[in-house]
């Protein structure tokens, strides 16, 4: 049986029984318990399942995350604003670092069309305007993320640490005014941190919906980034001096 067969008899039997333990699963399909993890593995990469203790399940939805098509109708005036604000500051011939996310894809749709930039990117979304592209396109390996079209994984991190970029555009699914920007997905968090690491300046990109969400994944701390843009002041507890903020 192919991976991608098998892929799909497991989540047959998931719809079947909603829940299975991994002897069940194993014992189904007789296959080994190596090659029923790493069919896990991918399926909960993808967003496919859940994994539980002793287990696996279909994930009924995170209630915490929207989808990619609703975080780009949320907030979206404020996020074109903010897009527009930043390709203002970003110089002639740069390496630009373009990260997953709806304020970062509205980032690279401005910077796609200057031929003197090389972008560098792992959004699936930013990537299917291809053919839109003056800029130098170089795209990072790796597996998709549903939720937020993003590549991941091993693949992605390995050909970061071959690339170094002049700027670092980040986005965000939570800001607070003392930890800094967060996360939901634990992949999503290794790729943006070393975006931040191999970029001489890196960029937050977040509207001020952000700091209303509490995403579980802190991936960076405020002193870490050269600015950020947003749409409104932060609010009246956000104490950290040093950051330039730019209101767009």
């Amino acid at each position: 049986m192919f991976a991608h067969e098998r892929h799909r008899e497991i989540l047959n039997l998931l719809r079947k029984h909603r829940r299975m333990d991994v002897q069940a699963l194993t014992e189904q399909l007789g296959i080994s318990p190596a090659t029923l993890r790493r069919d896990l593995s991918h399926l909960h990469l993808t967003d496919q399942v859940l994994r539980v203790h002793g287990g696996v399940m279909i994930p009924e939805g995170k209630p915490d995350e929207a989808s990619l098509r609703q975080k780009a109708v949320s907030a979206a005036k404020a996020k074109r604003r903010i897009a527009e604000r930043v390709a203002e500051e970003i110089p002639d011939g740069a390496t630009v670092f373009i990260d997953g996310g709806t304020t970062c894809l509205e980032a690279g749709m401005l910077l796609r069309q200057r031929a003197d930039l090389t972008i560098i990117t792992n959004s699936l979304p930013l990537i299917a305007g291809y053919e839109r592209f003056e800029a130098k396109l170089i795209v990072l390996g790796g597996e998709r993320r549903v939720v937020s079209g993003a590549l991941v994984g091993t693949l992605a991190i390995d050909a970061l640490f071959q690339l170094r970029a002049d700027i670092a555009l980040i986005g965000a699914s939570g800001l607070h005014t003392t930890d800094g920007a967060s996360t939901t997905e634990l992949l999503e968090t290794e790729i943006k941190r070393e975006w931040i690491r191999r970029a001489k300046h890196a960029f937050l990109l977040a509207d001020a919906t952000k700091w209303q969400q509490n995403a579980a994944i802190r991936f960076a701390d405020w002193n870490e980034f050269s600015g950020l843009f947003t749409d409104k002041a932060p609010p009246a507890t956000f104490k950290n001096k040093r950051l330039k903020i730019t209101i767009a």
